[in-house]
């Protein structure tokens, strides 16, 4: 487990705002990616708002209460990029590059942590009182869905985090989603058979690269990961109720634990990150024991489902993580990969592009093999550089002009698939395909393989038209580089005169004197 040192008393040696959703909301702001509302708002009206914008939004005065409510906050690939200081295509390799980065806790007192600011418990502790919205006209009630979980597994230490929603089921207790493999299941489900309950810490309302930590899947610490993707120290402090540690500048930890008994209560259903309901399932009951929170904490809610999945939460950081895991892959089948990229509009997970400079005739297709064997995404298109990967009118111009399908097309079967996927039909596995849109190695070179672009009129310059024929074969771009011409029809009137002297061309279309 990653070492925890104490910080100074004051907290000087930390910038506790630095990491804090507020902050991150300000700088959208500043560059006119945040839409706030003023107005009050009507917590049945914010699904609607969220789903129809392009931009975070900020509530000021959400419900009855008047609480502040941030939703769409990582709803684009240009609001994560912005969370660590890149530019959009450069995100995946940014995260992959942090990772190697040496992790740092700090611990705080709870007299230092602002998270714990304002402590909650017994009847105080009240999920009733949250700015929590119904989301999608068929879930089974209001769901808290931008929760990153913070458990510890009994038997060996280890921090886990993972992002889960919480359906509200009353003022302290509340469905959670623990159906899909996970750490956190498996750990459940041994306390469970022990009959006992594992503690749990719910963040709701933090910085975006803490949420990139939550939806990784890396073999270590994964509280300590958020320090190594956050390139600085990560406060931290232990909860209230519970010997868990969360992070000390987040705007609100909910408390609690899960109970012992098991499978045992209905939850759903809910609009899923594919764009389709989930449906009823019986799941664990989260409990409530404490709730802590900055005095000015801003709650947060992530958009999920809906026919434009590019503008939710879930798709860009499921796309994001993707990508990860493909620059991985091909870190031993490719010499040259250039860019990747999951197409949002797909979920995050149901595609991905990406392209690469082939060296040796068959890398693309060892590379194609190896993204559809170690990456879980359904659709896999390999590309040369050419193609800028997320262009879709260049990739769809690629697919129809390089594409053959009795030569370029991959499928496997029988191998596993996200149990969202409607298109499964109940099955237990289903089928991939790769499609192979790069040139063979021994055609790359042809010249009417070369896609068409501005003339740049680069190239030698000559005394004369005939000087530059006699120099060897030209194109036209070239004559008129060579003989300074800024017009090319006196070009085409001097090789008409030249015609009797052996003009000639070649099989390149490239004019010369015989």
């Amino acid at each position: 487990m990653t070492a925890t040192t104490r910080a100074p008393a004051d907290g000087t040696a930390l910038d506790l705002d630095r990491f804090r959703l507020r902050r991150f909301l300000d700088e959208l702001a500043a560059e006119g990616e945040l839409d706030i509302r003023e107005e009050p708002v009507d917590l049945a009206d914010v699904a609607a708002i969220l789903q129809s914008s392009e931009k975070a939004v900020l509530f000021r005065q959400a419900g009855p209460e008047k609480q502040e409510l941030a939703g769409n906050v990582v709803g684009s690939r240009a609001r994560l990029a912005r969370a660590f200081g890149v530019p959009a295509a450069d995100v995946a390799r940014e995260v992959k590059r942090r990772l190697s980065n040496a992790p740092e806790l700090v611990e705080l007192t709870r007299a230092e942590a602002p998270v714990q600011e304002e402590v909650l418990e017994g009847d105080a502790a009240d999920l009733l009182t949250l700015p929590v919205h119904l989301q999608h006209g068929l879930d089974g009630a209001p769901y808290i869905s931008a929760t990153i979980d913070y458990t510890a597994d009994p038997a060996t230490g280890r921090r886990n985090c993972g992002m889960r929603r919480l359906m509200l089921r009353g003022p302290r207790t509340a469905g959670v989603d623990l159906i899909a493999p996970s750490d956190l299941r498996v750990m459940y489900m041994a306390a469970s058979a022990r009959g006992e309950r594992v503690p749990v810490a719910y963040v709701v309302g933090c910085h975006p690269i803490d949420m990139v930590s939550a939806v990784m899947k890396e073999p270590r610490d994964e509280l300590a990961l958020i320090s190594s993707l956050r390139g600085a120290p990560l406060p931290v402090v232990k909860c209230v109720t519970n010997d868990l540690m969360v992070p000390a500048d987040a705007e609100m930890v909910i408390e609690g634990y899960f109970h012992e008994a098991g499978y045992v209560e209905k939850e759903g259903p809910y609009g899923e990150y594919l764009g389709y309901y989930g449906g009823v399932k019986t799941n664990p009951v989260f409990h409530v024991t404490a709730i802590t929170r900055r005095r000015d904490a801003v709650f947060q809610t992530a958009t999920i489902s809906g026919n434009r999945m590019d503008l939710t939460d879930t798709s860009n950081l499921e796309a994001l993580r993707m990508e990860m895991a493909v620059w991985s892959a091909l870190e031993g089948v490719a010499r040259q990969p250039v860019a990747v990229y999951a197409p949002v509009s797909a979920g995050g997970s149901m595609s991905m592009r990406f392209s690469i400079r082939p060296t040796y005739p068959g890398e693309a297709r060892s590379a194609l093999y190896a993204v559809l064997g170690a990456v879980g995404v359904k659709n896999v298109f390999v590309m040369n550089e050419d193609i800028d990967v997320f262009d879709d009118k260049q990739v769809e111009w690629a697919f129809g002009t390089r594409f053959q399908a009795d030569r370029d097309l991959v499928i496997a079967t029988g191998v596993r698939l996200s149990p969202l996927d409607p298109s499964l039909h109940g099955a237990r596995t289903g089928a991939k395909a790769g499609y192979d849109l790069t040139w063979p190695m021994e055609h790359a070179d042809r010249w009417e393989l070369q896609t068409p672009a501005a003339p740049t009129y680069e190239g030698a310059r000559f005394d004369s038209l005939e000087a530059a024929l006699r120099d060897g074969p030209k194109r036209f771009e070239e004559l008129m580089a060579a003989t300074g011409s800024r017009d090319g029809r006196e070009i085409v009137r001097a090789l008409d005169g030249l015609r009797g002297q052996g003009l000639d061309r070649d099989d390149r279309g490239r004019y010369f004197l015989g």
